[in-house]
């Protein structure tokens, strides 16, 4: 392989190294770098980056790749991996979701070398890292005070997703529409497929959200022929493929007792939980409007009436062997908001 140029670095073939990309000087003339780490493959294959942190406050991402730099298949890479574990660094530093300029970078892309700071990061991490690879593999997690099971949303109508996405293999499976100004979007647009991971909570650990999607990066590097299968996770079940999914709101105010987890299956009707004011002089159950499997909630006992509280995947009738079929029937379904949008 020819060596592998990035930014002012030169990674030679077999080689691996931690490059940073200038982004700003903060007010106090402290410089900020988009830091990449490189593993550059002695034989050819395929340029896959793994991101993390487009939300600064979305930290299980940071994990995941902190592992997965750390696993021993990449030792003998095929091709070339860039990892960014942290892409929104200003919004990391705050623990917050949004950049200073109070703009939510995964609806920037794909920017402009010349506008806001959300708008130059964006096209600085489009530039340098996207447009360079053939795949990606971008991490997210719930909002605070929420959290997903670990699920992998695919863009409908894309058949090398669907095999990425099966090689995956998270505990679900979901088709979701891509939204303006989002990294899924322009990326496709340059002809790179990207798998997106939502597992966990903002601002929180989670060992099986962690796990899961060191695990599911591994198989994809092994299904594209970068590493090789010795070594790399076996699925532990098959993935529930959803072609849908739909959000159960609070009837009313007060305190919520959750009573059904992610990952449970529940039936139209189900008790999902129950809101009770403080006094206890009155309750309301909170209801599934359909059949399926919890793949998100809230994790705050306090709710207004019309939160949103439980997000409930409805899965195929067929199996995921069978689920391009569902596919075109998705691509006319409403994008999925992101939790932020919808509580």
């Amino acid at each position: 392989m020819k060596p592998f140029v990035l930014g002012s670095q030169t990674i030679a073939a077999g080689a691996r190294r931690t490059v940073d990309l200038p982004v700003s000087v903060l007010s106090d003339h402290t410089p900020v770098n988009l830091s990449a780490h490189v593993i550059h493959g002695r034989k050819p294959g395929p340029a896959v980056f793994v991101s993390a942190a487009i939300h600064g406050d979305e930290v299980i991402g940071v994990e995941i790749v902190r592992r997965l730099l750390r696993a021993a298949p990449l030792s003998r890479l095929s091709g070339t991996l860039i990892a960014v574990p942290i892409v929104n660094s200003f919004g990391f530093l705050n623990q917050s979701r949004y950049l200073p300029d109070r703009r939510d970078l995964n609806r920037s892309f794909p920017g402009h070398g010349e506008g806001s700071l959300a708008a130059r990061l964006a096209d600085l991490f489009m530039k340098e890292i996207v447009r360079r690879c053939d795949v990606g593999i971008d991490l997210h997690s719930a909002a605070v005070g929420r959290e997903n099971l670990p699920q992998i949303r695919l863009t409908p109508g894309s058949a090398r997703l669907k095999d990425l996405g099966e090689a995956f293999a998270a505990p679900v499976t979901l088709t979701s529409k891509v939204r303006e100004g989002s990294l899924r979007l322009e990326a496709g647009a340059a002809g790179v497929d990207v798998l997106l991971y939502e597992a966990g909570e903002g601002l929180r650990f989670d060992e099986f959200a962690a796990r899961a999607g060191v695990s599911g990066i591994l198989r994809v590097l092994a299904k594209l022929g970068m590493i090789a299968g010795r070594g790399v996770p076996k699925p532990r079940g098959a993935s529930v493929f959803c072609e849908r999914s739909s959000w159960v709101r609070a009837p009313s105010g007060g305190l919520l007792r959750t009573l059904k987890a992610s990952g449970e299956y529940v039936t139209r009707g189900t008790v999902l939980g129950i809101v009770t004011d403080p006094f206890g002089e009155a309750e309301a159950e909170v209801l599934a409007e359909v059949a399926g499997i919890v793949i998100g909630r809230t994790n705050l006992p306090v709710v207004n009436e019309g939160d949103a509280v439980y997000h409930i995947g409805e899965p195929a009738e067929h199996k995921l062997a069978r689920a391009a079929d569902g596919f075109e029937a998705h691509q006319d379904a409403p994008p999925l908001f992101d939790e932020d949008e919808i509580i």
